[in-house]
């Protein structure tokens, strides 16, 4: 990623950090005056939102920093050990919300339901989906791995508080007041699951774990006419960080001329199929007709 990308996820992730600082701090303040433990509980998830903003700002900080002599291949990774910070923050997040639905369970209060409640849970039900939509495109238009995790994470905010609408709703219809804590376990459920995907995707990259599919590079490299065959295909990294690294047969009458432009041909068609920031390594091995 360029370094007027890496401003560009900054000035997102900013952003974002204002709005969830404000959808929490309505959420708490909101469902500790009506005695709500799963409005309280989707506020500190919406908190942890913001916590991983800042995270996810401190990780595009350092991997915005270039390469240098210790760091050939660049800073690139400080963004992934920020997205593997964020989910470990949510299972955390999840311990404490679970704890605290035990607690409920053991002694049930019931949430005070008002009109004021709700307008807050209808307006950050629309902040999230905004957020959500618009924090994912702008992953996808700038290769942002950080962003993209994060957008996820908050789209599960989305489910969640439309949860929390149905339970504020049904205790208004003179349901039980455990279901409050039935619905925080719920929440933590959520949260455990976006923790578990943003764990999922970050681990394979700092893993090196497959990024493109053989056969789809493979078809690429087939389609010059001078390639024989093609093996050992292998992908790391991210999209926008992307490694590659292959083994393509030549006759063995093709000179270290044409070699090297084929060469470069194929690194330019890959370039183009996938990110213009790749990295190619090929071998060029001799092919024998049997």
């Amino acid at each position: 990623m360029d370094k007027n990308n890496y401003k560009k996820v900054q000035q997102i992730l900013f952003t974002i950090l204002l709005a969830n600082i404000m959808v929490a701090a309505l959420k708490i303040i909101i469902g500790s005056i009506i005695n709500s433990a799963s409005l309280v509980a989707d506020g500190f998830h919406s908190l942890s939102d913001g916590s991983s903003n800042v995270v996810g700002l401190i990780g595009i900080f350092f991997a915005s920093k270039p390469e240098d002599e210790d760091h050939p291949y660049g800073h690139n990774k400080y963004e992934t050990l920020a997205g593997l910070f964020i989910s470990i923050m949510l299972f955390f997040a999840a311990g404490k919300i679970i704890l605290n639905a035990v607690g409920r369970f053991k002694v049930p209060i019931i949430p005070e339901i008002t009109l004021e409640s709700l307008m807050v849970l209808i307006f950050t039900l629309i902040v999230n989906i905004a957020v959500s939509i618009i924090e994912y495109r702008k992953g996808e238009e700038l290769n942002s791995q950080i962003l993209i995790s994060d957008s996820k994470h908050t789209k599960s905010d989305i489910f969640i508080s439309l949860g929390v609408l149905a339970t504020l709703i049904c205790v208004k219809l003179g349901l039980p007041p455990i279901i409050d804590p039935m619905v925080s376990l719920v929440v933590a459920g959520f949260i455990i699951h976006a923790g578990y995907e943003i764990y999922k995707e970050n681990s394979d990259v700092l893993l090196d774990g497959v990024a493109i599919d053989s056969e789809e590079i493979k078809k690429i490299v087939m389609s010059f006419e001078e390639v024989k065959d093609v093996h050992k295909i292998r992908s790391r990294g991210t999209m926008n960080n992307l490694n590659i690294d292959l083994h393509i047969m030549v006759n063995s009458s093709l000179d270290v001329e044409k070699t090297h432009k084929l060469v470069h041909d194929i690194e330019d068609a890959i370039k183009e199929k996938y990110n213009k920031n790749l990295q190619l390594i090929a071998h060029v091995e001799p092919y024998e007709e049997e």
